[in-house]
């Protein structure tokens, strides 16, 4: 099974839901696309607009915001991380990992998006606004990229994804929504944000916080949830470096001492754990309750969130460490939804090189949206030539837009857009990012001495590699094998161009491996 995949102009086939009226003819109130200083006020276009509708539940793109969070300062999927953030990584060939998430809101009818970047933000910056801004996202609809930024109040950058929704508050709070759907920008999956808004809004709790069902692995980076019956939370569990932390929830108000040590979150946790434990008069090992992994994605009320972020909490810097504990402890309710569809958040190289080999196996894949016509996949359009391919076998791979494909054997693998692969190369269970140019080959080759110039981006003739991750724009030489001939399991080599993580070889942005290389 071969795979092309293009990129169609996202005007195609996007009225589901009103999410998307036509980008010929979309008439947008907004326009500035970047504030990495304090912007101007936002431009909208009814100024007689009510600030609260009238109906109860007001319709989805009227009444929630998103907020995506892209921090990766702590990205676990470094190297590749070492030049773009985390929602900039190219996955599938023709996409970013943001994508997932943006299409996710606009499949849920969800049209006002903020993006708050700041960590090697360059790349996911310009991605948003240039894929998203000239979408038909409704008449009020928007991608809102707000990069981290000094004012006279905080001269210092985002602290943490607590610390940045704060510091955007005033830009956010002039459109009169009713929930902030808080969502990291780097995971992959497909999610229908109107359930879990509805069952935020018909539980009505304060916060809204997605888990995964029973029977999945549990990640303990955003925290572990102990329910009961009614998935209300009444536990939140943060594992430390040395043992779980918990946090419990109801039965008790909090005590002077509690809330101010959260105004100031000083360092003794289990100063904080043991006072909750004496003030409890509620045991969670008294009822039945459950255990689930957060998501990290949460629904929190308008009017919680500002009293939690200015208020209650005005100097924590994290969701999960401290604002949701915080809010538990304050009595305010929080509730779970349960999400039992696929879900990866890219904890390692190891998962995000199994995601991009999901991708290849369209008929028992686990993640679908990438062939899903109801629930597609957006991205920005580009204006490449189709792939060339000649005399290439090519089997169970998904090919970008754009590529130059020699007499070459490509199996089970991802080629990213404008890749060059040369005659004789045998390519099989990798990853390859490709390229943000093209090159003329005698052009590069004609009295170029400088290092590594005289190697054209791309993979190089009779070359071998096998089950490697290689990024964009590396320059591959000739008769080189990259197929971890001594089976390392984690090793770094950095200086000569690549890296080793979990037994995956992953070359490096722009490096230079020369010809008759062995890895």
């Amino acid at each position: 099974m071969v795979i092309l995949q293009l990129s169609l102009p996202i005007s195609m086939d996007l009225q589901k839901n009103g999410a998307i009226n036509g980008s010929a003819r979309i008439r947008r109130k907004r326009t500035s696309k970047f504030h990495c200083t304090l912007p101007p006020r936002l431009f909208i276009s009814n100024s007689q607009q009510p600030q609260y509708p009238n109906l109860l539940f007001p319709s989805t793109n009227q009444s929630v915001a998103a907020i995506v969070l892209e921090d990766g300062s702590r990205s676990k999927l470094y190297p590749l991380t070492k030049k773009i953030s985390e929602g900039a990584i190219p996955i599938a060939a023709n996409y970013r990992l943001v994508d997932a998430v943006v299409s996710n809101c606009i499949n849920s009818n969800i049209n006002r998006i903020y993006a708050l970047t700041q960590f090697n933000s360059t790349s996911l910056n310009s991605h948003l606004s240039r894929a998203y801004a000239v979408q038909g996202l409704g008449k009020e609809g928007f991608v809102e990229v707000i990069t981290a930024y000094q004012s006279l109040e905080d001269d210092d950058w985002f602290q943490g994804a607590a610390d940045a929704v704060r510091r955007c508050l005033w830009l956010m709070e002039e459109y009169p929504v009713t929930e902030f759907l808080i969502l990291p920008g780097h995971h992959l999956y497909k999610m229908d944000y109107q359930k879990i808004i509805e069952a935020h809004r018909n539980s009505r709790a304060d916060m809204t916080i997605a888990a995964l069902s029973a029977g999945r692995e549990q990640d303990p980076n955003f925290g572990i949830l102990r329910l009961n019956s009614e998935n209300q939370v009444l536990e939140f569990r943060l594992k430390s470096d040395s043992e779980p932390i918990t946090f419990v929830s109801v039965g008790f108000p909090p005590s002077s001492a509690l809330l101010k040590f959260y105004s100031f979150w000083g360092s003794s946790l289990r100063m904080f754990t043991s006072e909750i434990q004496e003030e409890s008069p509620m045991k969670c090992n008294d009822i039945a309750y459950r255990e689930f992994s957060s998501m990290g994605i949460y629904v929190i009320n308008r009017d919680i969130m500002v009293k939690l972020l200015r208020e209650h909490f005005p100097k924590a810097n994290d969701f999960a460490s401290e604002v949701i504990p915080g809010a538990i402890s304050l009595g305010m309710k929080v509730q779970a939804f349960l999400f039992d569809g696929y879900w990866e958040d890219m904890r390692s190289i190891e998962a995000f090189y199994l995601a991009n080999m999901e991708s290849t196996k369209k008929a028992d894949m686990a993640f679908n949206s990438f062939f899903d016509k109801k629930s597609p996949i957006y991205t920005l359009p580009r204006v490449l030539p189709p792939t060339h391919v000649t005399d290439a076998i090519i089997i169970d791979s998904v090919i970008g837009d754009g590529c130059i494909l020699g007499r070459c054997k490509i199996k089970g693998t991802v080629v990213g857009m404008k890749t060059r692969i040369g005659d004789g190369a045998v390519i099989e269970d990798s990853v390859i990012m490709g390229s943000d140019i093209y090159q003329m080959e005698d052009i590069q080759r004609s009295g170029v001495d400088r290092k590594g110039l005289d190697i054209p981006i791309g993979i190089g003739e009779d070359t071998q590699i096998r089950k490697a991750i290689i990024d964009k724009n590396a320059r591959i030489g000739r008769n080189v094998l990259i197929i971890n001939k001594d089976s390392v399991r984690e090793g770094n080599s950095e200086a000569n161009g690549y890296m080793i993580s979990e037994g995956i070889v992953v070359v490096l942005h722009s490096a230079v491996i020369p010809n008759g290389s062995i890895i």
